[in-house]
């Protein structure tokens, strides 16, 4: 694939947004998202989706379209604003007529991603932003993802990939993410606690410009085991995991009991955190932002991003969706293409 950046000197960054589940809040957060004129003109946009749904949430909201719409190409260009790539082949698909996953919207979904990652891989953008997909829906179209990151990371071909959640200055990353808790004693293993370390610490330094990032990487175990009184996890693999980021540079420190980890006093010491399992990392970010956190795949070799909020189909078609996740989603997305553009700019054979 091209390493060739969409925007040339001068330009502004091209950012491509999927719409997500047709039937979810995805065409309505979008439509919101990207209603003020100030973030439509911090870069260029390709909204990939049904222009029939954006219209709609558009209409309920008492929003303009600010878009202009083409058949999806994958050849398609936008110098400036909004284009909207329609996926108009799809049969109709109207909000509200389905509260739970279906399979057509399931395959609609899963089709706007395709390409975003196909475009993103290819060179035509410079970032991608997700709106929320439903995994039922995915596999009731007979697409055998578990969600987005594992569809990036096979289609990448990457096994370091690392799902990472960042609202304000907590920015925490996770060893695992969907897996069963009962499950997760079958895959705790050194390696798994070594990679979203390794991971977090690049993506500070190459993407925030911290140049040399504090990583807090939490126990399993209460108390992080209490000295092996409540669990031998944190001696038998999370210490030899700092061990290996130690060797290779690192700033780490751990094992940090997670139950005091996020106090705000705590929190701040670091520049991120390694959450153990999903709930672990993810309800403190939560309880810290709801509404402005943003999901960040580290591992891959572009940028994408998502808000971090689901389909939310009991509220969908209703004008009720709160827009500010997958704003903030969107502003980062920016933040990190240009970031990346500059670096290339500076630094052209790097």
């Amino acid at each position: 694939m091209s390493n060739v950046p969409a925007s040339a000197v001068g330009e502004l960054p091209l950012i491509g947004i999927t719409m997500g589940d047709p039937l979810g809040i995805g065409p309505e957060v979008v439509v919101k998202a990207l209603a003020d004129p100030e973030l439509r003109q911090r870069a260029r946009f390709i909204l990939l989706g049904l222009h029939d749904l954006l219209e709609l949430a558009a209409d309920q909201a008492e929003i303009n379209p600010f878009w202009w719409r083409e058949p999806y190409d994958p050849s398609m260009r936008v110098r400036r604003g909004v284009l909207l790539g329609d996926f108009d082949e799809i049969a109709p698909i109207r909000p509200g007529s389905v509260r739970e996953p279906d399979a057509l919207a399931g395959h609609a979904s899963f089709r706007f991603v395709e390409e975003g990652l196909r475009l993103l891989r290819g060179g035509s953008l410079d970032a991608l932003v997700t709106a929320p997909i439903s995994k039922q829906a995915w596999h009731l179209a007979n697409h055998r993802f578990h969600g987005h990151t594992d569809y990036f990371a096979r289609r990448c071909e990457t096994r370091r990939i690392t799902m990472a959640f960042i609202v304000g200055t907590l920015r925490v990353a996770l060893a695992s993410d969907h897996v069963p808790l009962f499950e997760l004693r079958n895959r705790f293993t050194i390696g798994l606690v070594h990679q979203p370390i390794d991971l977090l610490s690049t993506a500070l330094r190459e993407w925030f410009g911290i140049e040399r990032p504090h990583i807090g990487v939490l126990g399993l175990n209460p108390h992080a085991g209490e000295g092996g009184l409540l669990g031998d996890e944190e001696q038998r693999i999370i210490e030899p995991a700092l061990t290996m980021a130690r060797e290779a540079g690192l700033r780490v420190s751990g094992p940090l009991p997670p139950d005091t980890a996020f106090v705000p006093d705590v929190a701040r010491r670091y520049d991120g955190l390694v959450a153990m399992y999903h709930d672990q990392g993810l309800i403190p970010v939560k309880m810290a932002g709801f509404h402005e956190a943003v999901q960040l795949t580290l591992g891959l070799d572009v940028v994408r991003t998502s808000p971090d909020h689901g389909t939310a189909f009991d509220i969908a078609g209703r004008n009720k969706a709160d827009p500010r996740s997958m704003r903030a989603a969107i502003e980062m997305a920016v933040e990190l293409a240009i970031t990346r553009l500059q670096k290339r700019v500076a630094s052209p054979t790097g």
